[in-house]
């Protein structure tokens, strides 16, 4: 049991059981054949954030900040 992504990955690398990570972030290792999928059907794709932010009418600083970098896209 670990609590970085890191030890984990090294871990399913070395063999030592299952691993429950993103796809992006083992994209590779899967492409090399280093790891493969296991259990698709209960792998939902994924959609995005979402965000609930509650009605008012003015939000903190912080808040303004935080969904102005989720709605910025390059």
């Amino acid at each position: 049991m670990f609590n970085t992504v890191s030890l984990i990955l090294d871990a399913a690398l070395a063999g030592f059981g299952l691993a429950h990570l993103a796809e992006s972030q083992v994209q590779p290792y899967l492409a090399a054949g280093q790891l493969v999928r296991v259990l698709v059907d209960w792998c939902p794709p994924f959609e995005g954030y979402h965000l609930y932010y509650p009605s008012r009418r003015q939000h903190s600083a912080a808040f303004a900040l935080l969904v102005e970098a989720l709605r910025y896209r390059s």
